[in-house]
């Protein structure tokens, strides 16, 4: 019962800020997937509907804690977007708390100089 209220929560605070956010050519919406083995970021522009950068831990043989993990896709998002000319996003968290793994990722995309 209560994993079905967390999960619907998730889904309605997922759903309020889809609302809001939109990604344009510009400024596309960063959107981060963690599951319990991987960990996935998108690259999406909206208006166009297409993905310009993904970077994802399934199909490699990433070691270490989730959190590594993380930091590391954090990185790579944020070298595909500087090669593709792009310097700001907007964060689309899905619904997750900014703390832990989504912050490890958002530190690590930062550090690379991707601003949001």
């Amino acid at each position: 019962m209560t994993e079905n209220k967390k999960l619907l929560n998730r889904v309605l605070r997922k759903n309020r800020v889809r609302a809001k956010v939109s990604g344009t050519a510009e400024r596309p919406r960063l959107t981060v997937t963690i599951s319990n083995m991987h960990v996935s970021a998108q690259l999406i522009d909206d208006v166009a509907g297409k993905t310009l950068a993904a970077a994802t831990t399934v199909g490699t043989k990433a070691k270490g804690t989730m959190s590594e993990k993380c930091a590391a896709i954090g990185t790579e998002i944020a070298k595909k977007a500087k090669k593709s000319s792009i310097s700001a996003v907007v964060f689309d968290r899905n619904g997750r708390q900014y703390a832990g793994r989504l912050k490890a990722l958002a530190d690590a995309a930062r550090k690379e100089g991707l601003e949001f």
